[in-house]
């Protein structure tokens, strides 16, 4: 089928000098019609679809940002480049104020004109053959390549690049493609969990060995040099934000901070209890219990998260680090709204100021209890969305414009992350097993397929509190849910297609950790 032709019209009253412009346009393929005043211009709008409109500002009559105007009242989508003989800084400012799409200064060649509108009208599609070519190419050898032979950096290597494909293929609408790509996933996760299985428990039983950052290294390798440099720093943890999410954010926060992003494995289970107050703690979980007993009973519940703030305090004093902490936890619209109203002193101008933001938490979690959200949230790239919506409008954001304003650096990570889960696996065990969907731990816990499990008979090993004798740990895999035999179609029916956590998944693991410098 062939490419449909792109319009372009010209707005000037000097048409008879643009005459070798248009032709170079017409000769690259671009359909050209003219206008020597904005009133014609108008007309022509109104008669027919353009693609893109090149307008030149000092016209006789009405003047170009007046008729630009009056073409958005016409056509609110239609792609505006000013040409003009005007540098005036104020002319600039004004007609990027307008959201034009680009600004030629005369005089121009046209090898300049058709590179704008190229650019523009073809960019798109020329960006989108790229990024297919070079994903085919590369797709044949990620086939073909091994991945038992990874270790740990290069397990972070190979997710971040199947993230980067994942969200190129899909802002290039490449969606078959983008399928392909996500049949590489199954058999990535196979072998995560199988290197996982036995790096886990060596990298716990060997910390001063070859391993990598873990939950409890954040605050002493990450958080503290830049409190040290620079005296004072924010602290941002996003519960349960995927490496995807956090890369669909970044062109969002890239306009006012430098990004520098590195990554971690977070502990097991990758679930809040767990992960989160290893981060704050700097130990990890059987070291919590047996040092702050009152603060981590056997509870399943989120009230063994009440005492961040008292964890990061108690790692602080560990250090030997005399810093002020300032917490926040953002659990509901409520404490957002408050975070707002006080944003002028949320940010301490000495130590620490740290923040928790439940919402994407929150987000996959209620998505299985309200259809509104399952349906809105389908899948990665709608929730990756959906996010992205909140984002832009949280008290999130608004931290980090006020941390970006008052020149303060800025310590962004997530917890865990979690996996869109299709695969009920069947699980065998007695009654005092718990009732996770991604982790259990029980006396007797079986998986009725080994392969969607990973079971640790010690809980030494995965330095996890003791429960009594006999008891194990079982973290699922890939993208399954646990589900007991007499509850079977049950669970089913309503956690197949959930974002769940707590297992042994890229998703679940492997995290971003990012420094931001605010710009100049």
């Amino acid at each position: 089928m062939p490419l449909q032709v792109k319009a372009v019209l010209w707005v000037d009253d000097e048409a008879e000098l643009l005459e070798p412009h248009r032709i170079f346009l017409r000769d690259k393929g671009f359909e050209v019609e003219t206008a020597t005043n904005a009133d014609d211009a108008l007309e022509l709008v109104r008669r027919r679809p353009f693609d893109l409109v090149l307008l030149d500002e000092q016209m006789p009559g009405t003047r170009g940002l007046e008729a630009l105007r009056e073409i958005r009242e016409i056509a609110p989508t239609l792609q505006i480049v000013m040409v003009t003989k005007s540098e005036e800084d104020n002319t600039l400012t004004e007609a990027l104020g307008k959201n034009i799409a680009g600004y030629l200064v005369k005089p121009v060649t046209p090898r300049q004109v058709h590179a704008m509108v190229s650019g523009l009208l073809e960019g798109p599609r020329i960006r989108q053959q790229v990024v297919a070519r070079s994903f085919v190419d590369r797709f044949r050898a990620m086939q073909s390549e091994s991945l038992r032979d990874l270790d740990w950096r290069g397990w972070i290597d190979r997710y971040l690049e199947m993230v980067q494909w994942d969200l190129d293929l899909t802002a290039a609408n490449e969606m078959g493609l983008h399928e392909s790509l996500r049949g590489l996933f199954p058999e990535l996760r196979r072998d995560f969990a199988i290197y996982m299985s036995r790096a886990y428990p060596n990298w716990l039983a060997n910390l001063e060995g070859d391993r990598p950052p873990l939950s409890i290294d954040i605050v002493s390798e990450f958080l503290m040099p830049v409190v040290q440099q620079d005296k004072a720093c924010a602290f941002i943890v996003i519960d349960c934000l995927r490496l995807d999410q956090w890369k669909f954010l970044e062109p969002v926060i890239s306009p006012l901070f430098e990004i520098e992003t590195t990554h971690y494995f977070g502990v097991l289970p990758t679930a809040t209890p767990y992960a989160r107050n290893a981060l704050f703690s700097g130990l990890f979980p059987n070291e919590i219990a047996a040092r702050f007993p009152d603060w981590w009973g056997e509870r399943e519940d989120e009230t063994l998260n009440a005492h961040e703030k008292d964890l990061l305090e108690a790692h602080l004093v560990e250090m030997n680090r005399k810093v002020p902490v300032k917490y926040d936890k953002i659990s509901s619209s409520y404490e957002a709204d408050e975070l707002e109203r006080r944003l002028a002193n949320a940010i301490a101008p000495e130590g620490i100021s740290a923040f928790v933001f439940n919402f994407v938490d929150l987000l996959t979690h209620g998505r299985s209890e309200s259809a509104i959200l399952y349906e809105v949230a389908r899948d990665e790239i709608a929730l990756r969305q959906l996010t992205l919506q909140w984002f832009k409008r949280s008290a999130l954001f608004s931290v980090l414009q006020e941390a970006a304003r008052r020149k303060v650096k800025v310590l962004v990570t997530s917890d865990h992350g979690s996996i869109h889960c299709h695969t009920p696996a069947t699980v065998f065990a007695k009654r005092d097993a718990t009732q996770n969907l991604r982790y259990k731990f029980g006396e007797d816990l079986r998986a009725e397929n080994p392969e969607y499990a990973l079971l640790f008979k010690n809980e030494d090993s995965l330095k996890l509190p003791r429960r009594g004798l006999g008891a194990n740990t079982l973290l699922a895999t890939g993208d399954s849910f646990f589900v007991y035999p007499t509850k079977l179609r049950e669970y089913q029916s309503r956690y197949r297609g959930s974002f769940l956590h707590g297992g042994v998944t890229p998703e679940e693991c492997i995290l971003p950790v990012s420094l931001l410098t605010p710009k100049r």
